[in-house]
């Protein structure tokens, strides 16, 4: 299975053709969607363990400069972390369709604060491409596992294992 979730088309029956002749267009991905400065973004949804309205985070001391602090969710302390910062983009002012995505990446649970969620989407594996040379070359490149083109619109699909190194997850998981 393809580290995006791949599942097959829901309305295409499982008995109407023999294994291993799957066509490119019943390969598709679930994406949890979100926008940061007006652009949109995709991750997993196996990542995303659920989306929240913003709530009241406390700041934690010499904690790295892109972690807000901490929310008690239910009991269990989560690290917050500002995906704008995160990212190196334009600071913004937290409004009502602010969200945080609680996300599980290197077996450890983290909130992204994000401008806001749109959607469930599932797309065809086939829409998707490797980023363009000159995004490739760029700062943040390295968090970006492709692009897809879906209905008209661009989405930029998030690595979040590259987003988080593994020190950076624990250092921020020990906060």
């Amino acid at each position: 299975m393809n580290e995006l979730q791949t599942t097959e088309q829901a309305n295409t029956p499982a008995n109407s053709r023999d294994e291993g002749q799957m066509r490119s267009t019943d390969v598709v991905l679930q994406l949890v969607t979100f926008s940061l400065l007006s652009e949109k973004f995709g991750v997993p949804i196996l990542d995303v363990q659920e989306i929240i309205r913003m709530t009241e985070i406390t700041p934690v001391p010499q904690a790295p400069n892109f972690v807000e602090g901490v929310i008690n969710l239910r009991g269990q302390i989560i690290p917050v972390v500002d995906l704008r910062k995160r990212f190196g983009l334009q600071a913004n002012e937290q409004d009502s369709n602010t969200r945080i995505v609680v996300i599980e990446v290197h077996s450890n649970v983290l909130g992204l604060i994000v401008d806001s969620v749109s959607e469930v989407l599932r797309i065809p594996h086939d829409t998707v491409s490797p980023p363009p040379a000159l995004v490739a070359n760029s700062i943040g490149a390295e968090y970006i596992k492709g692009i897809s083109h879906y209905n008209d619109e661009m989405i930029i699909l998030i690595d979040l294992k590259r987003v988080f190194s593994s020190d950076e997850i624990d250092s921020i998981s020990g906060i």
